[in-house]
């Protein structure tokens, strides 16, 4: 009786636990219920789980992480940027670039614009890159230097009382007959990251249209990464066009991301199909996640600065989004002397691997810079727009050991500086103490400013750079703002966009409604409709900003 009696009260006991088990289960689905994450956004489900209870964060994790994996952990990286601040002349007269042609930046605010409906990152917005994805309708060079240049000078839309000085730069444009041969290597990113459509299978579509414009003399070498990295196809002639495609078009995206080997393989396959006074390049296809072997930033940049040296250029191609590496692919093509692009759709791989091609593919004028130095005369203070990470020392000029930016055939380069005029409403007290030690004396002078210009001629890069100057009378270049060309007031459109997108300090009265109405009249013919999918993004920019 007495174990009865036991066994009766064990299973009493058990029974009671059990119903309070279930009870305060039942109160736990209750209240998590209360935070289950519905179809929303990945900004507002992140939201309810900063105000959720702590004894729930791990339930909320597990839900969310299964609901929202591919959309809301975003890797995407992209190098801090600082818009150029106003500098007065007395202090800082000089001022020094490097041109550059790069267009990844507009592509990739697009693809947040247009197609993921969102802002996009500040530091994702690089206003030169903007400027410079549409193409201009400058003089062609008429001497022996390979580019030409001009300016123009107006007030800025954003701030009437400061002038806007624009560099227009043209580089001479080589008849498909005169390109030389090219050995170009496809270096091409096969890891597991690169699997969603708008990655690999974006590539594949992509080089197709580049292949469709070799010439039987031009030479195609396939080199795939991921774990481990191989040779899929050693140099073929462009006349075998089925063969080269084939050799890429069966390629899937599995595995990690061994990218330094990927790139040291690349180079060595490129030197060895190497073609004398030929063009001689890597192009990379790839979302920029290494993360196999050399890997680091900074060890990739060393590899392709020693690599540059045999004459070999890097072009890199920017895919996918999520976990893309803006910050790295942006270094990597400008330390390796080549340019960077972003293709987001197939439109986009027939702009930069068809009808700009040669452009991207041909150098015509190596290692070009700017240097400009203001009549403090006339130009109190100035800032350039654009260009934060092409900023080159004042001696740096004159230095032609120092990489500079390349210039394919038919490019145009644009630069603007915002200009504050000695005698104006928007004149500023210096920004520093005057020296106690030196004085500066101020050269009489009619010239309101000195432009001087270098480049390399890539038939002997290791040679001497080229200097061209000229002394600049406002009176040559300034213009009301009715006077201007449509490709001028197009241009301060773009910057003004960006500068609402970067929520630039200096963007003055700058609206959505003024850049797209300016955007609006100086479209022009726009054949490609690039102007006029520009206004949409200015549209789009507005509605989200609301």
């Amino acid at each position: 009786m007495r174990i009865c009696r036991m066994i009766s009260v064990s299973f009493s006991v058990i029974f009671i636990v059990s119903l309070v088990m279930l009870f305060a289960l039942g109160c736990f689905n209750a209240r998590a219920n209360q935070y289950a994450i519905p179809e929303t956004k990945a900004s507002e489900a992140y939201a309810m789980a900063a105000a959720m209870p702590a004894s729930y964060e791990a339930e909320v994790e597990i839900d969310y992480a299964r609901t929202y994996q591919e959309e809301s952990f975003s890797t995407e990286e992209y190098s801090r940027i600082v818009d150029n601040p106003f500098l007065p002349v007395l202090d800082n007269p000089v001022s020094t670039f490097s041109i550059d042609v790069d267009t990844a930046s507009y592509a990739n605010v697009r693809r947040f614009l247009l197609n993921e409906y969102e802002l996009p990152l500040k530091d994702a917005v690089r206003i030169e890159e903007m400027v410079n994805y549409f193409s201009y309708d400058y003089n062609q060079p008429e001497n022996e230097d390979p580019i030409s240049f001009d300016f123009t000078m107006a007030p800025a839309p954003w701030n009437p009382n400061n002038q806007l000085l624009r560099i227009a730069l043209k580089a001479k444009e080589i008849d498909l007959s005169d390109i030389p041969p090219s050995n170009l290597v496809f270096l091409l990113d096969t890891s597991g990251s690169m699997s969603d459509d708008n990655k690999l299978p974006l590539v594949k579509q992509s080089l197709k249209i580049l292949i469709n414009q070799l010439r039987p003399e031009d030479k195609v070498s396939v080199v795939a990464y991921a774990g481990t990295t191989g040779l899929i196809l050693d140099a073929t002639s462009g006349s075998e066009k089925d063969r080269i495609i084939d050799a890429f078009d069966h390629l899937d995206a599995d595995g990690s991301t061994a990218g330094g080997a990927g790139i040291q393989l690349a180079y060595d396959i490129a030197k060895m199909n190497f073609i004398a006074g030929g063009n001689n390049r890597i192009i990379l296809c790839t979302d920029g996640d290494f993360n196999v072997g050399t890997s680091s930033t900074s060890e990739l940049e060393r590899l392709i600065e020693e690599k540059r040296k045999d004459d070999i250029y890097l072009t890199v191609l920017g895919f996918g989004m999520g976990n893309y590496k803006d910050n790295r692919m942006e270094i990597l093509a400008d330390k390796g002397n080549g340019n960077y692009a972003y293709i987001d759709y197939l439109l986009e791989a027939k702009k930069v691997l068809g009808k700009e091609i040669w452009g991207n593919l041909f150098t015509v004028a190596k290692d070009v810079k700017i240097q400009i130095e203001f009549n403090p005369s006339f130009v109190q203070e100035y800032r350039l727009i654009g260009y934060e990470n092409r900023k080159l020392a004042r001696e740096d000029f004159n230095d032609d050991t120092k990489d500079a930016g390349e210039m394919g055939s038919g490019h145009t380069v644009t630069a603007f500086y915002e200009l504050v005029t000695t005698g104006t409403a928007d004149e500023k007290k210096s920004h520093s103490d005057p020296l106690v030690f030196q004085q500066s004396t101020i050269v009489p002078s009619s010239d309101l400013f000195q432009f001087k210009l270098r480049y390399k001629d890539p038939k002997t890069p290791n040679g001497e750079s080229i200097l061209v100057s000229k002394m600049v009378n406002q009176s040559e270049i300034q213009s009301s703002y009715e006077e201007v060309s449509i490709d001028y007031k197009f241009a301060t459109a773009v910057i003004e966009f960006g500068m609402l997108l970067r929520d630039s300090p200096y963007k003055g009265t700058a609206s959505y409604d003024t850049a797209m109405q300016r955007a609006i009249e100086s479209k022009g013919t726009d054949i490609d409709g690039y102007r006029a999918e520009l206004i949409k993004m200015i549209e789009m920019a507005s509605i989200l900003n609301q």
